[in-house]
């Protein structure tokens, strides 16, 4: 049985040392710049999956952006199906040659990110409340801009290294 364990824990931590590096995405086109692509108004739909894929909830999000300096101000707007509203307004600086962080209130700590190509990679803790709880759990967030208008964005969500929940959203940029 011990050894049984130890080779799952292997396995495991093989795995986590398996994600994609954003660089590999460098000659990607179109570029994406978060600045530019969420400069004004852009709305986006999703859903949140649990971890054996089945839908969860789906939820609409209307997002000013301004962009004042090194710092980008994301206003977000939920609209959940079950008809749940929550707002988060982030602050995202630009901190050198394609890197940013961020904050937002219920953020822990400082996200950051890497932007390369066409993609851009975020990284956070997030307080998340399910089923009258609220759990700190960690974001691997990976969006790559289709077109000039169009966004895709998945993000894993996990507990202990263990994705828990994916989110899928779809941008549309409506611009300044």
């Amino acid at each position: 049985m011990k050894r049984i364990l130890m080779m799952a824990l292997a396995f495991l931590m093989l795995l986590a040392g398996c994600s994609t590096d954003v660089t590999e995405y460098r000659q990607q086109q179109p570029r994406l710049d978060i600045f530019h692509y969420f400069q004004g108004k852009t709305e986006a739909w999703g859903m949140v999956q649990d971890r054996s894929g089945k839908q969860i909830r789906r939820f609409h999000v209307e997002i000013t952006g301004d962009v004042i300096g090194d710092t980008l101000t994301l206003n977000e707007h939920f609209v959940y199906d079950d008809g749940e509203k929550q707002q988060r307004v982030w602050q995202i600086r630009r901190v050198g040659n394609d890197r940013y962080e961020g904050t937002a209130g219920d953020i822990e700590g400082v996200a950051t990110g890497q932007a390369a190509g066409n993609a851009f990679n975020w990284h956070y803790s997030m307080n998340v409340k399910a089923n009258g709880s609220t759990w700190l759990l960690k974001f691997d967030d990976w969006m790559y801009l289709q077109d000039e208008t169009h966004l895709f964005n998945k993000t894993q969500m996990k507990k202990l290294g263990v994705t828990v929940a994916t989110v899928t959203l779809f941008f549309t940029r409506k611009g300044e």
